[in-house]
């Protein structure tokens, strides 16, 4: 890139000329007017859901790429139209933006958002810039979703299946092993890459929607089941006991999670600590997988579909409580709560 180009600020080409740059990110076709408008197919439902990130807060240059940073952001809409069922439409994205940031970095920031948005045939769609003291992206995602496969929080029924679609806890590894470097000592080049990697460019899990609806499909054809199939979910942004608190506060109900069920990498044997281990999996967050609460005929048969990095990680009980236990009896039975994990204003 030209060095005078890469070194422009955004105060030099203002709203308009900013605009004009970043319009090559989006369809021709859509963009011009004062709203997008998004063609649904018939009988679906529109799934419409906003995610603001803050510089410091959520990215910051000490560890993520404006490119990292485009797809961490277009990742996380995506996972929540994953969390319910849906498929993606397009997105638009608000940005706010000192006037000292460079063009190129904007540039940048686009063109991660693009590459993680291509792989699943997804355009950014319109949206608004305008000055701030600090930089912050905030992304609306739009999706559809057939009303009868809706997900939500609320579904999950006494005797249903924990499931995960994937490892947690590596995207914090990730995170860590960029602040502090020299706890990676213990690893190879490649394992510390594949941690970063989690970290800076989670995979949202639109990929096991339509294994679900298969496996769904094939018992709803099985006499006198399809009354009884219930499915809950939601993704575990903010870590793996957030996601089954949620879902077990909205259902009413309350669970059993199992210590040595949970699906951990490979490497974190090599460098943590059990009690790290599991404190990164339960509340690092950011791993953007989803966790599903099924009949356990359809959890055994949908594991089996995923493979390696899904598992059955507990049930959902009666009552209240969310409990970890260790079938091993090495850690005590442990209630989990909110308060344990992440809180944006917490003291």
């Amino acid at each position: 890139m030209n060095s005078d180009l890469s070194s422009q600020q955004v105060k030099d080409i203002g709203e308009q000329g900013l605009l004009e740059r970043l319009q090559r990110f989006c369809p021709p076709e859509i963009i011009g007017d004062d709203a997008a408008v998004l063609e649904t197919a018939p009988g679906q439902s529109l799934v419409v859901t906003t995610d603001v990130l803050v510089e410091g807060v959520h990215f910051s240059n000490l560890t993520t790429s404006p490119e990292d940073a485009g797809w961490r952001a277009a990742a996380a809409n995506l996972s929540d139209l994953a969390a319910m069922g849906a498929s993606p439409l397009g997105i638009t994205v608000g940005l706010g933006l000192p006037g000292e940031v460079n063009v190129s970095w904007v540039e940048r920031l686009y063109q991660g958002m693009t590459e993680c948005l291509q792989k699943y045939n997804t355009p950014i769609v319109g949206g608004d810039i305008v000055r701030s003291p600090v930089t912050t992206l905030a992304i609306t995602a739009f999706g559809q979703v057939n009303p009868s496969q809706i997900i939500r929080r609320s579904a999950a029924v006494v005797g249903d299946a924990i499931v995960v679609t994937g490892v947690h806890g590596a995207s914090h590894a990730g995170l860590e092993l960029l602040l502090h470097p020299e706890l990676g000592e213990q690893l190879n080049d490649v394992e510390k890459t594949a941690l970063i990697r989690a970290h800076q460019r989670p995979q949202p899990r639109l990929d096991v929607l339509p294994i679900l609806w298969k496996i769904f499909d094939s018992q709803s054809k099985i006499p006198n089941l399809k009354s009884k199939i219930s499915l809950a979910g939601m993704d575990s942004s903010d870590g793996l006991a957030d996601a089954i608190l949620q879902i077990c506060r909205a259902s009413g109900v309350g669970a059993v999670l199992e210590h040595r069920k949970i699906p951990l990498p490979k490497t974190f044997n090599h460098w943590l600590t059990e009690d790290q281990a599991l404190e990164y999996a339960l509340y690092g967050g950011e791993d953007f997988e989803l966790v599903l609460c099924l009949p356990y005929s359809l959890a055994s048969a949908f594991v089996q579909h995923l493979g390696e990095g899904t598992a059955i990680v507990g049930s959902i009980t009666s009552g209240s409580t969310v409990l970890l236990h260790d079938e091993q009896k090495k850690f005590p039975d442990q209630v989990l709560s909110l308060s344990q994990g992440f809180q944006h204003f917490g003291q």
